[in-house]
């Protein structure tokens, strides 16, 4: 369990906050790229570490990301005109560029030089990976880009998505990381009998046995967590995933499958946005492939103008009884997108009193992450800078699977390791 202290230091995030501090050494995912279409096209609201926003693209294709309000009586520029390369509020026609520069203010006489003096908030951005990105933090502190390395491949070798959870951005990660819930959470009443006949090491292996051994390994990115299931009386069942900081996962993959980021990035203290990569470096992926398809589902099932999917927590997540009893453990359906997840996350409460908590072994990597973010909150009120913020190359990175002998580790296997790392180019 938690401190309070150390609950509310993991879990605000606004601006002059310790973790809101930190999180602002990093280039934040703001929104999907496809958000905003083409220029002079609808500006957009984005909510982030509790800062309301506004994003445009501009008659020239460059992508702004300015403060809410206008500076002058502080109307909302979400109703703003854009057009020739600014956005322009319709309460007294005052303008502003993609730097926040105010370029016109026809509301002042002509020889008033006054729209020289007014400037509002205006975060720098990069669009890259279906991704706008953005950096909040101190200009002189601006870091490098994190090298994931779906950013550089052709837009055909990607699909991306984003949601709304409701919840915490920290319970949200932790959720995402705890690998043994796959057992229980995501699993059928057959899972054990099928087992006996699958060919598949997801049909074998992930679901029995449910629990696993934990090794947490601490990395200059954040932390690696392997599995390990004693499936055969010669081998072990290792699932490794990846967790970076501040907030990205890699939850584990069978090799040759499709690589699955998932960003987990604060609107506020109380609500998440999540976006979602399914990528392969030679090739687009398969629709059929399970990473893909859920990036495809949510696609489907998640309101673009709210970003909140279709089962939620007033509805209970479409929860079935009749379904609980006879096919699934959860008895909550698959076809909304991460319903299943959404659920227990979100039933938590928007920030769950962690000083009440019981963590077994099987939390090790849940512990770990929150040690590690916890660590860095600390350095930099001490004044050490987040190492993976200035070190882009080290989230060149992966998650896998593994089938090896007991007597080999799953970092020691040459073909594992392989599969983990980005070769250098």
């Amino acid at each position: 369990m938690l401190s309070q202290e150390d609950n509310e230091l993991l879990c605000r995030v606004g601006p002059g906050t310790p973790m809101g501090t930190l999180l602002r050494r990093f280039w934040t995912p703001a929104m999907l790229s496809d958000e905003l279409p083409g220029p002079d096209c609808d500006p957009v609201r984005v909510r982030l570490l509790g800062e309301d926003l506004i994003a445009f693209r501009d008659t020239n294709g460059n992508v702004g990301l300015i403060d809410n309000y206008c500076p002058h009586r502080r109307a909302s520029l979400f109703f703003g005109r854009n057009e020739e390369c600014g956005l322009r509020c319709v309460y007294h026609g005052w303008k502003f560029d993609v730097n926040g520069d105010c370029v016109d203010m026809p509301s002042e006489p002509a020889e008033s030089n006054f729209k020289d003096k007014v400037h509002i908030t205006a975060y720098p951005v990069l669009d890259k990976g279906g991704i706008i990105w953005t950096y909040m933090g101190p200009k002189e502190l601006t870091p490098e880009m994190p090298g994931f390395e779906w950013t550089d491949l052709p837009d055909s070798h990607w699909v991306v998505t984003k949601l709304l959870y409701e919840s915490n951005f920290v319970q949200a990660v932790e959720g995402e990381i705890d690998t043994v819930h796959l057992g229980f959470l995501h699993s059928n009443l057959d899972v054990d009998e099928k087992a006996k006949t699958a060919t598949s090491w997801v049909g074998k292996y992930a679901y029995t046995p449910r629990w696993s051994n934990f090794h947490v390994k601490t990395t200059d990115y954040g932390i690696q967590i392997g599995a390990q299931k004693p499936v055969e009386e010669d081998s072990y069942y290792w699932r490794i995933a990846q967790w970076l900081t501040p907030y990205y996962t890699m939850i584990p993959r069978m090799p040759g499958t499709a690589v699955r980021v998932g960003m987990w990035v604060p609107m506020d203290d109380e609500h998440t946005w999540i976006m979602l990569v399914a990528y392969h470096t030679d090739r687009p992926p398969e629709p059929e492939e399970n990473a893909t398809q859920e990036v495809l589902m949510l696609q489907k099932t998640v309101d673009r103008k709210t970003w909140l999917p279709e089962a939620r927590m007033e509805n209970d997540f479409f929860i079935d009884r009749e379904l609980q009893k006879t096919t699934s453990f959860s008895g909550i359906p698959r076809g909304f997108g991460r319903s299943q997840d959404a659920a227990m996350v979100e039933s938590m409460g928007p920030i769950t009193d962690r000083t009440h908590e019981h963590l077994g072994t099987t939390d090790r990597g849940i512990i770990g992450m929150r040690n590690h973010l916890l660590r860095a909150v600390k350095d930099l009120q001490e004044g050490i800078e987040p190492y993976a913020a200035n070190n882009g190359r080290v989230y060149q990175v992966r998650s896998a699977a593994a089938l090896l002998p007991r007597s080999v580790a799953f970092e020691d296997d040459p073909a594992t390791r392989k599969e983990l790392f980005v070769e250098p180019k």
